[in-house]
């Protein structure tokens, strides 16, 4: 039976202890009940009330420093492995639930014997689509996500299976690990599911794509620069987009066209490094630099 899944639900938290605990709140309304929140808290500031603190459906790692959310991800899923589970969802901690979306997901994984799946997310207020599922531009050595931006009413998708799923929700069996290993914890964050979705499909594995129900996604809640005058992501992420979308080029160099890559990648860095200069961002400028001359060292 399909309520006999243990499914161990992996909530990073990096100080952003209000969106966590919303979305821990939506995860424990959930219609399925035989699942554990296994929260890794990076940073961590101690600042989980007593409730969530010995709560018997919570599981809380602590984390000295910020560990990024790839080896982070890696404790949760080790931990799942250890103690028996037999699905991981990762889930943002700046989302909300629907409260059929476990039932739901763990449903079509036993029907259609589908082990990675990812579902529709919508943005926060559930207006507009925010991902349904993704696409790889070989050529150019790009990444778009499908129907951003689209309105979500009367929506539908044509698309049964993606091409890559994001790591803010997706299920996934547990048995995968053991045949395609953890997430590459050189990526920190972004573009660490890019790379695991390649390494999937490389595999042979399919990712699919769910849209009978959703979540609601408060983007990038993690990543906001606190200084708005200053732009609204921060000069680190800058540099982790130009440093990882280029370490996952080199790592994936066959599956992509060399000359469409150069070309695509230096209008992009060239336009960053315009844009920074002209509104004298001039760290962001740095960054984007230091990121750039860091992918290029980077061995594969």
């Amino acid at each position: 039976m399909n309520a006999d899944k243990k499914i161990a639900v992996i909530i990073i938290n990096w100080r952003k202890y209000d969106f966590t605990l919303n979305c821990i709140d939506s995860v424990l309304k959930s219609s399925y009940k035989n699942f554990k929140i296994i929260l890794i808290d990076n940073e961590s500031q101690n600042r989980f009330s007593d409730e969530v603190n010995k709560s018997d459906k919570i599981h809380i790692i602590k984390n000295e420093k910020n560990e990024g959310f790839a080896r982070a991800n890696n404790q949760g899923i080790k931990y799942s492995i250890k103690n028996g589970f037999d699905y991981v969802l990762l889930l943002n901690n700046d989302t909300l639930i629907k409260n059929d979306l476990i039932d739901s997901l763990i449903q079509q994984s036993s029907t259609l014997n589908q082990k990675i799946i990812q579902p529709l997310i919508l943005n926060y207020d559930g207006s507009k689509i925010w991902n349904a599922g993704g696409t790889i531009n070989n050529f150019f050595g790009t990444f778009q996500t499908l129907n951003k931006g689209k309105s979500f009413k009367n929506f539908k998708s044509d698309k049964n299976l993606i091409e890559w799923f994001t790591g803010c929700c997706v299920l996934i069996k547990l048995e995968i690990f053991n045949h395609v290993g953890y997430f590459d914890e050189r990526f920190f964050a972004y573009y660490e599911d890019v790379d695991y979705s390649i390494r999937l499909k490389k595999m042979g594995y399919c990712i699919a794509l769910m849209t009978d129900t959703y979540l609601q996604h408060y983007e990038s809640a993690s990543s906001k620069s606190n200084n708005k005058s200053k732009g609204n992501l921060s000069p680190y992420v800058h540099y982790l987009n130009i440093r990882n979308h280029i370490l996952l080029l080199k790592k994936h160099s066959k599956s992509f066209n060399l000359i469409g890559v150069v070309i695509y990648q230096l209008i992009k860095i060239l336009s960053y490094l315009a844009y920074f200069l002209v509104r004298f961002r001039f760290n962001k400028f740095k960054m984007v630099l230091n990121g750039f001359i860091d992918a290029i060292n980077f061995k594969k």
